[in-house]
C-alpha cells in the first residue's frame, strides 16, 4: 500500500536544478489551487521520494503521490507516512468502523495509447475517458498530450 513503482526516464524534468526535495514539493503544491496536504514533507534520497503529511482524502492522497512519481529520475514512492483524515480517524477512535481504504488502479502509459484507449481497456466504453483525464487533471494538463512512461490513475468509474 505504501511503495509505488514509476518508470525512472520518463516524466517531468525537476531535478539536479537545486533542491530536488524542493522542487517537487513545489510541484505538489501548484498542482491544485488549494494547499491539497497538511504538513507535506517530501525527501528524495537517489531516485526514491518519500512523501509524509495528512492529504485531505484519498483521492488527493494519489494524486501527489502521481505528481511525485511523474517526476523523470524517480523510480519509487514511499507514501507509507502520507495517510488521511479517514485513516487517523480509524485507527484512533476504538469504536470507528474499519476503514476501506480503495485500491488504487494506476497504469503506466506505453507508446501508441490513447485516453479513449486506455478508457475502452478499463471500463469497455472509450467515451470514459473524461473520468481519466478527471481524475488526472494535475498530471495530464492536455487530454491531447500523454506520454510512454507517464503513470496515471485509473478512478472507479460509477454508472
Amino acid at each position: 500500500m505504501g511503495f509505488f513503482d514509476f518508470v525512472t526516464n520518463a516524466g517531468k524534468s525537476l531535478l539536479g536544478m537545486g533542491n530536488d526535495a524542493e522542487a517537487i514539493k513545489k510541484e505538489i503544491e501548484d498542482s491544485f489551487e488549494e494547499l491539497p496536504v497538511d504538513g507535506l514533507v517530501v525527501e528524495v534520497n537517489e531516485d526514491s521520494v518519500l512523501l509524509a503529511g495528512v492529504a485531505k482524502d484519498f483521492a488527493t492522497r494519489e494524486k501527489a503521490i502521481l505528481i511525485a512519481g511523474n517526476v523523470e529520475g524517480i523510480a519509487q514512492v514511499n507514501a507509507d507516512q502520507l495517510v488521511t483524515m479517514e485513516m487517523i480517524a480509524s485507527s484512533t477512535e476504538p469504536d470507528a468502523e474499519p476503514i476501506t481504504i480503495p485500491e488504487e488502479i494506476f497504469y503506466s502509459i506505453v507508446k501508441g495509447d490513447t485516453l479513449w484507449g486506455i478508457a475502452q481497456k478499463f471500463y469497455d466504453d472509450g467515451s470514459k475517458y473524461t473520468h481519466i483525464v478527471d481524475a488526472n487533471i494535475e498530471v495530464i494538463k492536455d487530454a491531447d498530450l500523454i506520454y510512454p512512461g507517464q503513470t496515471i490513475r485509473i478512478p472507479e468509474v460509477i454508472a
